[in-house]
C-alpha cells in the first residue's frame, strides 16, 4: 500500500509559472474507460482521488464546469477548507476560486446551491442567441459572459478568462466539455486517476466531440495510491 504524502502531491501538481495561460481538466476513469459510476463520477472516487482532486482546486484561478455536469453532481458552493484558505491568501490567491459554468440553453435554476451558497460569485458562460429571459434571470446570481454568437465559442472563452485575470482554468467536466476543449485545441494538462475497476455498462468516456482531431500528450507521472492510480499529462510540444 502506498500513502500519499500531502506535500508531495501539491508539488507533483503545482505548476511553475501561473501568469502563462494553463488549462488543466481532471477526470477518473475506470480501468475500462467509463467516466462514471452509477451515473456520476463521484461513485469511482477513494481518498487518493479526492486529494488530487481538493489539491488542484486550491491551486487553480477558476474552476471550470458544465451545466449537465453541475445538475448531474449536484455541485454546492466552492468553499475551501480553513488550510487550503491559508495556503491561498499565503501564495497571494483570492481565498475562494469562482466555478464558471458553461452553458448554451441556460437551462439551470437560479436557487442552485452553486450559484447561492458559492463564497465567490460564480460565472456563466453563454453565446448572444441564448434565451434573453434566462440570462436576465440567471445575472441576478453569476457574472454573464457572452463567448460566441450561436455557440460557445471555447477557445475564445480560454482568452476572455485569461483577460479577466484567470490564467489557471481547472476543468471539471463533463465529457462533452472536455471534448469541445480538445476541439479548440485548448487543453495543457490531464489529471487522469484509474480507478481499480471495471465497470463495463453503458457509461461515458471522459470526452466525446465528433470534430476533435487527436491531441499527444506526454507523461509528467504515474503515481500509485494503492490499487489506484494517479497520472498527470501534459500537452506535448
Amino acid at each position: 500500500m502506498h500513502t500519499l504524502d500531502p506535500g508531495d502531491v501539491l508539488a507533483r501538481y503545482t505548476v511553475g509559472d501561473r501568469s502563462a495561460p494553463h488549462l488543466r481538466v481532471n477526470f477518473i476513469s475506470s480501468l475500462d474507460g467509463a467516466a462514471t459510476h452509477d451515473g456520476l463520477s463521484g461513485g469511482l472516487g477513494d481518498d487518493a482521488d479526492r486529494l488530487v482532486f481538493d489539491t488542484v482546486r486550491m491551486l487553480t484561478d477558476l474552476i471550470l464546469v458544465g451545466a449537465g455536469t453541475v445538475r448531474a453532481e449536484g455541485y454546492g458552493g466552492i468553499r475551501f477548507s480553513a488550510d487550503a484558505v491559508a495556503w491561498r491568501v499565503k501564495h497571494a490567491l483570492p481565498e475562494h476560486p469562482p466555478v464558471a459554468i458553461v452553458s448554451g440553453r441556460l437551462d439551470l435554476d437560479p436557487a442552485l446551491p452553486v450559484f447561492t451558497d458559492a463564497a465567490t460569485r460564480p460565472i456563466l458562460i453563454t453565446h448572444a442567441q441564448a434565451p434573453a429571459d434566462r440570462r436576465a434571470a440567471l445575472a441576478v446570481v453569476a457574472d454573464v459572459l457572452v463567448c460566441g454568437e450561436a455557440s460557445v465559442d471555447h477557445a475564445l472563452m480560454v482568452r476572455t478568462l485569461t483577460g479577466l485575470g484567470y490564467p489557471q482554468v481547472l476543468c471539471e467536466g463533463g465529457p462533452s466539455l472536455f471534448g469541445s476543449l480538445l476541439a479548440a485545441d485548448a487543453v495543457d494538462e490531464l489529471c487522469l486517476t484509474l480507478a481499480p475497476l471495471l465497470e463495463s455498462g453503458r457509461a461515458p468516456r471522459i470526452a466525446g466531440a465528433p470534430d476533435a482531431s487527436p491531441r499527444r500528450m506526454r507523461l509528467a507521472h504515474a503515481l500509485p495510491a494503492g490499487d489506484t492510480l494517479l497520472l498527470r499529462y501534459l500537452r506535448a510540444r
